[in-house]
């Protein structure tokens, strides 16, 4: 089968990638995209997607998304791991509601109460209608990052 998209390496890329194999201080995936690279490359090994996935692990779809990914965006992007743009699950409270929530645990608790609690905190957050819904969890992960 024809490769559609051909690895070519420069020779400043070439030592980039030697450098990263033979000292092993990069991350695993980063060290397996280093070998897969150099093995793919027409002007050295051109070994085929399969010799690549036998040799160093991970599939042959990996090492064709490799090529395909250095051939499009470039041999950064195709070393390193793209940084995610947005968390896996979105804040629930911003700022200024994390900043009362702080506040009302540095203060008094209610009457009948000697200390807060995160559930009486989550409930009390909902009652003073500072979120219109939270979990003591949230409440537990907000006053983590303070201390």
């Amino acid at each position: 089968m024809e490769k559609k998209y051909i690895v070519r390496l420069s020779d400043e890329e070439r030592e980039v990638l030697q450098s990263i194999v033979k000292k092993l201080k990069s991350s695993s995936q980063q060290v397996r995209r280093a070998h897969g690279l150099l093995m793919a490359d027409v002007n050295g090994p051109a070994w085929t997607d399969q010799m690549i996935s036998n040799t160093y692990g991970g599939g042959v779809k990996s090492i064709e998304n490799l090529r395909k990914k250095l051939v499009l965006e470039g041999f950064e992007a195709a070393l390193n791991r793209k940084k995610r743009v947005t968390p896996p699950c979105p804040k629930i409270l911003d700022g200024e509601q994390e900043a009362k929530v702080i506040a009302m645990r540095l203060g008094k608790p209610p009457a009948g109460y000697s200390n807060w609690s995160l559930r009486l905190l989550a409930d009390q957050v909902v009652s003073l209608e500072i979120a219109p819904s939270i979990s003591y969890e949230t409440i537990r992960r907000t006053l983590k990052k303070t201390v």
